[in-house]
């Protein structure tokens, strides 16, 4: 009985520290639509619930309600498996940025960073970033920012769950993936500002490309008839490459309606500029803006929970993953050919 409980346990141990499988392309691409699956509905509506509650106080910059959501995505990536980057300038998942590193910015905050290493080219860093900041509370009301930014919050804790999950059955990302979850961006993108011109945690050389989700849960008055669809901004603003490969991932895989009002450079908006995004496009890294559109709710008091649309903010995060998978796992990493 002792030696059969032995053989066991060796066996398992074998087994969990047996090798990444070599998987051609091929096999990822036939992999991805099982994955995608991992992306729901519920498990969004249950994170959101709590995120964009009332106990988070709005999330204002340095606030306390900022400092119980960091708490909240870090907690998250800790029960996951998903590691923090071993860098100096990350501490179990939060980057620091002091007060007095911007004149707008009055109290310690951070960025929070996933991490999950690449098998092939791991110096090689996709991005996934949204803000998880809001504006507080004003005149005694909870602004609960759920879908601004809750929603792109939310979605990048289930497709850095949908990747683990992935590489835990054998398909690793060939490149890395940096979950980056940035501060500050209601007063003036700092949190992804500091992390491009300041602090890098990874070289931005390196930096293949950012997937930048703010406000994906809603519908907006232009598509009431059409709620299928989502806003692409900047995906053709620095790489062919990047936006053919978006096109071809939405075409074969989830088939919402690709609206690109917003990306018109005449676009009186000038939404490509007031997204963390932009502190990528403008150190030349190819960028993708997902974003529903602004709504009544948009920066008051009643964007809360239970007005998202979860099967569509689902189908878009849906969206993202795809592309990122992509993205990880291409042979070459996304051209830039044109002027930022």
């Amino acid at each position: 009985m002792k030696r059969t409980i032995f053989i066991l346990l060796i066996s398992n141990f074998i087994l969990q520290c047996s090798p990444q499988k070599n998987y051609a392309k091929e096999d990822y691409d036939k992999a991805l639509p099982k994955y995608i699956q991992f992306i729901n509905a519920d498990e969004l509506k249950d994170h959101l619930y709590i995120f964009a509650s009332d106990e988070f106080e709005g999330r204002n910059t340095g606030e306390e309600g900022q400092k119980k959501a960091a708490a909240y995505i870090r907690d998250f990536y800790i029960q996951n498996e998903i590691e923090s980057p071993k860098s100096a300038d990350v501490e179990n998942y939060y980057q620091n940025i002091p007060a007095n590193t911007y004149p707008r910015l009055t109290k310690d905050t951070e960025n929070i960073l996933g991490f999950i290493q690449g098998t092939e080219k791991p110096d090689e860093i996709l991005v996934i970033s949204a803000h998880y900041d809001h504006v507080g509370i004003h005149d005694g009301k909870i602004y609960n920012g759920a879908d601004d930014d809750g929603s792109g919050s939310v979605a990048i804790l289930e497709i850095a769950k949908a990747f683990k999950k992935a590489g835990k059955d054998g398909y690793k990302p060939k490149r890395s993936i940096l979950f980056l979850h940035v501060t500050a961006e209601e007063i003036g993108l700092l949190g992804s500002k500091y992390y491009t011109d300041i602090q890098p945690v990874f070289p931005l050389e390196n930096t293949i490309a950012d997937l930048n989700i703010d406000m994906i849960g809603r519908i907006d008055d232009a598509h009431l008839d059409n709620p299928n669809y989502v806003y692409l901004i900047g995906s053709d603003k620095l790489s062919t490459d990047l936006h053919n490969l978006s096109e071809k991932v939405n075409e074969k895989y989830i088939n919402l309606d690709l609206d690109y009002t917003y990306n018109n450079e005449n676009d009186p908006n000038r939404f490509y500029y007031r997204s963390d995004h932009y502190n990528f496009a403008k150190n030349n890294i190819p960028i993708i803006f997902y974003f529903n559109g602004v709504h009544a709710d948009y920066h008051q008091p009643t964007d809360t929970p239970d007005k998202i649309d979860y099967n569509l903010l689902a189908k878009r995060a849906q969206l993202v993953f795809a592309t990122a998978w992509e993205l990880a796992n291409s042979e070459s990493r996304p051209v830039v050919d044109k002027k930022k």
